[in-house]
């Protein structure tokens, strides 16, 4: 593998999420090229290889992997490809980056973090974005400073324009608040043990048969409480947006007011209208962070615990949604591999 050298990465899936990673790596970030690309649809796979220097196309993961070039992995291929994918990496010892999920449920993910602790030592970074967010990177850097005291509650707000067709309620969870239970237990340091879905009428913007918005409750084993608006046909724009409250203070990010302006009587500013635009910036940071420890022969970045664990959360929350009630987080006993 590549130590100094530019890093030939092996990118898999090409569809909206793929194809913004082989732009980003061809063409910002540094010490990297992609090496080859991967996808079922033969014809776009190779219309895309065909237009970098050096790219090879393939429509099987494994073949892309044993390609000459490829020194590294960068997954974005639909969740349920991931745990096939993930294990081929791990028999090439290839360093990946996997969009999340890790893997669809906690039972396969589980089998990843088997997997690549038989390798003795860790091969992946799970593509939570925010981590690398400027203002959640504050945000974090203000809670572990002490400031503020004990983080006691954490309000999230995620809106999204409009879902597209097909978008179930166990989306919600699985595909949305995800990202929140990330960033709650990167933010505070705490596992969440509990999850508890409230859902009022629905809105009138929301399709037939879909309960949104929804608050999502989280209880964490430090003692915090944190609630989620999820509300993914809100109509607007695209809005994540988080507040902390400590013993001695609080603080809040998201409020998207970089640039506010007076005109005419009125005064505001623009609203993002998709996570691309809202995360352009962390995507860019996230990747070259990847590609920077790669090449130093290290592996940073949230890691296979990070995704099952995330899995588990999302299994409790979609019983919640559909059983009512509070339901306990599955969650086994952290391996001192991933401590």
């Amino acid at each position: 593998m590549a130590q100094r050298g530019t890093l030939g990465v092996a990118v898999i899936g090409t569809g909206k999420m793929g194809a913004d990673h082989v732009r980003r790596i061809s063409e910002v970030t540094g010490g990297a090229r992609v090496a080859a690309v991967v996808d079922l649809d033969a014809e776009r796979v190779k219309r895309i290889a065909d237009g970098i220097e050096g790219c090879s196309a393939h429509t099987d993961p494994s073949a892309a992997m044993a390609a000459d070039g490829v020194d590294a992995v960068l997954i974005a291929s639909p969740g349920p490809a991931h745990e096939a994918a993930l294990l081929t990496a791990f028999e090439h010892d290839l360093p990946v980056l996997c969009e999340k999920p890790l893997t669809p449920d906690a039972a396969s993910a589980l089998r990843v973090l088997e997997a690549e602790q038989k390798l003795g030592h860790r091969r992946v970074q799970v593509g939570f974005m925010r981590r690398y967010d400027t203002e959640y990177a504050k945000l974090k850097s203000l809670l572990l400073s002490g400031q503020l005291g004990r983080p006691l509650m954490l309000h999230n707000r995620h809106r999204n324009v409009a879902t597209p067709a097909g978008f179930t309620s166990a989306m919600l969870i699985n595909d949305s608040v995800v990202h929140e239970m990330d960033i709650t237990r990167w933010l505070l340091g705490h596992e969440i043990t509990a999850v508890t879905v409230l859902k009022p009428t629905p809105s009138g913007n929301a399709p037939e048969g879909l309960d949104d918005p929804q608050l999502v409750l989280f209880e964490t084993d430090g003692g915090a409480i944190v609630d989620v608006e999820i509300n993914v046909n809100c109509g607007f724009g695209y809005q994540v947006q988080a507040e902390v409250v400590c013993e001695r203070g609080t603080a809040r990010i998201g409020d998207g007011h970089a640039l506010v302006t007076n005109m005419a009587g009125r005064w505001g500013g623009t609203i993002a209208q998709d996570f691309v635009e809202r995360f352009e910036d962390a995507y860019d940071r996230q990747v070259q962070a990847w590609v920077d420890a790669t090449r130093r022969g290290e592996v940073t970045g949230p890691s296979a615990w990070d995704g099952y664990a995330a899995a588990a959360v999302c299994e409790a929350g979609v019983r919640a949604q559909s059983d009512g009630g509070r339901i306990e987080v599955d969650l086994v006993e952290r391996p001192a591999f991933y401590r």
